[in-house]
């Protein structure tokens, strides 16, 4: 299985541009997915967290992140050594 990092956002939230700088100045692929225009990616998102609604979301390998918590982003990039 491909191991993906995914997070979930919306235009102008400020926490969302941060998780994104955050992973791109480490190097880290990821698929930016805007939950105000894309309604299977709000569905899946809400799946992730169990009908949440609050951005971002950071999906990482198996562990699901709510909003830019940068130590358990750390720890969740360590599945994809």
């Amino acid at each position: 299985m491909e191991k993906k990092v995914k997070i979930y956002t919306t235009p102008g939230c400020h926490y969302c541009q941060q998780a994104k700088e955050y992973l791109t100045g480490r190097g880290v692929a990821f698929e930016a997915l805007d939950v105000s225009q894309d309604r299977e990616a709000l569905k899946e998102m809400r799946s992730i967290t169990g009908g949440g609604r609050s951005v971002p979301v950071i999906a990482i390998c198996d562990q699901v992140i709510l909003g830019f918590d940068q130590e358990a982003i750390e720890k969740a990039l360590n599945c994809l050594q």
